[in-house]
């Protein structure tokens, strides 16, 4: 790997990810995803690219984009289908988006202080 830094275009967004970052690679994939939807560079109905397309421009492997396809899916902003790739959903909203990544500070706020996921939970029913 001759760079740390390594960038793909697709569509109207710059994919990059940092490989000396601490944070996981998939992350930065499906952080990037998302702050492309903020932003409107991706509009829902849209396709993403393949993974493996991705993984190859990326240097990264194609588990690793797989895994954040999975992240984006999980926090319901994508589908992936077999034959058809991840494509945006169409419900998407920069709201939904925007709860999420506050959700996702959330959680990574309440791990660092040592909470479990039913003390989150029950932190969040409480609320």
């Amino acid at each position: 790997m001759s760079a740390t830094w390594l960038f793909y275009y697709y569509a109207n967004m710059l994919f990059t990810v940092d490989h000396a970052s601490p944070l996981a690679l998939a992350d930065q994939i499906a952080g990037q995803v998302r702050g492309g939807l903020a932003r409107g560079e991706i509009e829902p109905g849209e396709r993403l690219p393949p993974a493996r397309d991705l993984a190859t421009a990326l240097e990264v492997n194609m588990h690793t984009v797989l895994r954040a396809y999975a992240q984006l899916r999980d926090e319901g902003l994508i589908d992936l289908r077999r034959g058809r790739g991840a494509v945006v959903r169409r419900h998407v909203s920069a709201e939904r988006i925007r709860l999420t990544e506050l959700a996702r500070a959330f959680v990574t706020e309440a791990r660092r202080l040592g909470l479990g996921d039913d003390d989150i939970t029950a932190l969040i029913k409480e609320l």
